[in-house]
């Protein structure tokens, strides 16, 4: 929200010496986000005139149009002859009113004017657009044209107001009164101690059967509904300067006068409102929900197919607007054109100033993917109460300013209400600031707000219609602190118990962390919010548990409105940005939680701030969230090791990403099992599984290897990508990081190989589980050390596993014989189970 100071001082009497800066200042102590002060015309010099064209000469033979022009200034050049310019712009005639400079000004950039030669003739000044003056866009992108009646020789500075400042206001999202000068100016008031002269507070005449006709079917989509009539606007009537140079100001256009006054009023007053030319309304106006497959055409040209939940307004032939958002191109108001004599102009308007429901214009807005600046007032919260004032401000100016005649008739439509009462222990804010107010101090603050406030040790506070984010005794709190000053708040360390430190947990995920940053892996931190598209390009079957999510009821983009049930959709789209960007050799890995649904949904109850939670609110809170497991993933592309003189080098493999899940279960102390698998996005030929024992019973806990082909490239990722995932919580539940001594033995090791030929679908993993099984107490170790396949030697389908086992006793040297039982016995079982063959 841009509020120019010198509007805001129309409401308050700041002493004349405060500046923007010093406004900024008191605002930011009292909670708003003063971003910026705007210097207007900081570096702006005169003199800058108003000029009458006297004479336009076109000069010929140049490659874009000429013009030389004499310009009457009066007695500003100091010698009272006209001024001599050349000007390429062509929007302006002889007789026109325009803003000259003349030499020895400076305009905004530092730009200096002086008298010089140009396109044959010597320009003395120039004659001024909008933009050159730092005025903003003005609809006309040429010289600005004054009004026939402007006195010629006037100080344009002063006339243009193009000297001020303006306080560029980040309006959060519980604030929507800020979006207005009347919002900012009770706020400024506040801050220092001074009346406000509410622009709200007018005579409005009360409602009467001579109103245009208007039914509201929805009350609780529109609650409150004013129509006004004014007739016989003048079609040749412009927006003054005045009214011209504050709309700019606050960041908008000049359109024509009828829709720059629903604009003016609106940044004044924070209410919305819309003209509509009365003789294209045909009927009586409704409000009511759209019905499906409905259409309309906007303000903007596009035509927009109509949701069920989208409340428009309506007339005999249907929807004439979005509520709240933009109305349609059927009613929209026609301005002048001068060369057509003011055929086709709107002379009679309807005013429409209502209140519509949050939630309808937010998801309205959202669905069509069109945000105005009346969606983002009724988003926020506007002032039921102001909408009777802001029609009768607008009938007032477009009396005054297009010579028009408000009509008798005042329809208004209210929903019965009643104010919202809040029920707050007088030291409440007390409490939840830890700072001694008193109920003197509380009462007063409130009412500096617009409360009504009764009661002694308890208070009765009634809200203003003009805050309705405020609803509980918190918000109520909140306000006694900010405008009390949160920098007056104390600053108390806590005081954490001895002896504490980090839980097992945390230590188990930052020594995690630590070993895949020390084999390579840098981590990447990714938004939790994913696409439920994500789980089709994944690969994932239509009954896969991980497609349950968690939907937010107000995401921060649509495209992604589910929390995550797996880290890899954010690290595989971090693995794409990083490749894209010319980093191809990647090993990235992630930490964090995902969100699992539960079968029964509770609603969370809101805390107290006032007091530390009790246990059974917390666990009441825990109830009611989903299940947030904590996981770990990695993904790998390119190049694991780079070549260079001391080798060629590898790529990165499915072996990888499986010695990246070994690496996470030695730190958290767990017996990580793996095994041939097929899951979602894995190649169903290089994928493990991995599992661990959980009381008793083998349990899934993740998957590593190399991604299906597929999936790269929908995903749009590099060849030959790897990733795994691990459940983390599960691996803590059964690991024992209680560090163990190795155990030294001083008696030498006894080494056996074994060549077993199996089929090549039998996995490496459950012989090596059957020799480990077999070999007994006396195995030290089992390392698989080659893998060999030809056909003619071994057969067709067959495969050469050779593995290398270490025998040691802790209590004497082995024999010969006691060593190669113990391997007999190991390859009799693998023989058994897997129907290994001794390779000849």
């Amino acid at each position: 929200m841009r509020v120019p100071l010198s509007w805001l001082r129309e409401y308050v009497d700041l002493p004349a010496t405060e500046t923007g800066r010093d406004v900024q200042a008191k605002l930011i102590s009292a909670g708003l986000e003063v971003e910026t002060v705007e210097h207007l015309g900081a570096d702006l010099k005169g003199p800058l005139v108003v000029g009458q064209v006297l004479t336009i000469e076109e000069l010929e033979g140049f490659k874009k149009p000429i013009r030389f022009c004499t310009v009457d200034v009066g007695q500003a050049n100091g010698t009272g002859e006209p001024q001599e310019i050349v000007c390429g712009a062509r929007n302006f005639s002889v007789g026109d009113k325009v803003v000259v400079v003349l030499p020895g000004a400076t305009l905004p950039g530092g730009f200096s004017i002086s008298a010089r030669k140009t396109y044959g003739k010597t320009s003395h000044g120039m004659i001024c657009s909008s933009d050159e003056l730092g005025m903003g866009d003005d609809g006309t992108h040429g010289i600005i044209v004054l009004p026939p009646e402007t006195e010629v020789g006037k100080d344009a500075i002063e006339l243009l107001e193009l000297v001020d400042e303006v306080l560029d206001i980040a309006v959060t999202a519980n604030r929507g009164d800020c979006l207005s000068i009347r919002g900012v100016a009770r706020e400024t008031a506040i801050a220092y101690g001074l009346p406000l002269r509410d622009p709200a507070l007018l005579d409005v005449p009360g409602p009467n059967a001579y109103g245009y006709p208007v039914k509201v079917s929805d009350p609780a989509g529109c609650d409150r509904f004013t129509a006004r009539t004014v007739t016989g606007l003048s079609p040749e009537a412009r927006s003054p300067i005045w009214l011209q140079r504050r709309l700019q100001k606050v960041g908008m256009r000049p359109i024509s006068l009828a829709v720059d006054v629903t604009n003016y009023v609106m940044m004044e007053l924070g209410q919305p409102l819309h003209a509509y030319d009365r003789h294209q309304v045909q009927g009586t106006i409704g409000v009511r929900r759209a019905q499906e497959g409905e259409k309309i055409v906007t303000l903007d040209g596009v035509e927009r197919k109509l949701h069920a939940e989208d409340l428009v307004i309506t007339d005999d032939r249907g929807p004439i607007g979005l509520a709240g958002v933009m109305g349609g191109a059927d009613t929209e108001i026609a301005d002048h054109d001068p060369s057509e004599e003011g055929a086709g102009a709107t002379t009679d308007v309807i005013i429409e100033a209502a209140h519509f429901d949050q939630v309808s214009v937010a998801r309205t807005a959202r669905r069509h993917k069109l945000s105005s600046e009346a969606s983002r007032r009724f988003e926020r919260g506007v002032d039921p109460q102001a909408a009777a004032a802001a029609a009768q401000r607008t009938v007032d100016l477009l009396v005054l300013l297009a010579g028009g005649t408000a009509e008798a008739g005042v329809t208004e439509v209210v929903a019965p209400g009643a104010p919202h009462t809040i029920t707050m222990a007088a030291d409440h804010p007390d409490k939840v600031a830890g700072v001694t107010y008193g109920r003197e101090t509380v009462v007063r603050r409130l009412q500096e707000v617009g409360c009504d406030v009764y009661g002694q040790d308890e208070l009765i506070v009634t809200v203003p219609s003009w805050r309705p984010d405020l609803t509980d005794p918190n918000d109520l709190a909140e306000e006694v602190i900010r405008l009390e000053g949160y920098e007056n708040l104390p600053s108390t360390l806590p005081r954490p118990p001895a002896g504490r430190g980090l839980t097992a947990r945390q230590r188990l995920h930052r020594r995690i962390g630590r070993a895949l940053a020390g084999a390579g892996y840098v981590e990447a931190l990714n938004y939790p919010f994913v696409s439920e598209q994500v789980f089709d390009q994944l690969g994932l079957e239509a009954d896969d548990p991980a497609r349950r999510v968690v939907k937010l009821a107000n995401p921060l983009s649509d495209e992604e409105p589910a929390l995550r049930t797996s880290l890899l959709p954010g690290l595989l789209a971090a693995l794409r940005r990083n490749d894209g960007r010319g980093s191809h050799d990647l090993a990235l890995f992630e930490t964090g939680l995902v969100f699992q649904p539960r079968d029964a949904a509770e609603v969370a109850a809101n805390l107290p701030v006032d007091r530390r939670p009790s246990p059974d609110d917390i666990a009441a809170l825990n109830a009611a969230l989903p299940d947030q497991p904590r996981h770990v993933a990695v993904v790998l592309a390119g190049a694991r090791e780079q070549a260079g003189w001391w080798g060629k080098g590898r790529p990165a493999d499915w072996a990888d990403a499986v010695e990246a899940a070994r690496t996470v279960a030695r730190e958290a102390g767990a017996d990580l099992r793996m095994r041939k698998g097929q899951y979602g996005p894995w190649h169903p030929g290089r994928c493990a599984e991995l599992t661990v024992t959980v009381d008793g019973a083998e349990r899934v806990v993740g998957h590593a290897g190399e991604l299906h082909p597929r999936v790269l490239k929908t995903l749009g990722l590099p060849a030959r990508a790897c990733a795994m995932e691990l459940d983390l919580d599960v691996l803590e539940r059964v690991g024992d990081t209680v560090p163990q001594a190795p155990s030294i033995s001083t008696f030498p090791v006894a080494t056996q190989d074994v060549a077993l030929v199996v089929d090549a679908f039998v996995p490496a993993a459950d012989v090596e589980a059957a020799l480990r099984e077999g070999a007994g107490e006396l195995l030290e170790s089992i390392r698989l050390f080659d893998v060999y396949e030809n056909a003619e030697q071994l057969g067709k389908g067959r495969k050469s596993l050779a593995y290398a086992l270490r025998f040691r006793a802790d209590d004497r040297t082995l024999t010969v014989d006691e060593a190669s039982a113990a391997r007999e016995t190991a390859v009799a079982l693998a023989a058994d189970r897997t129907g290994a063959v001794l390779r000849g």
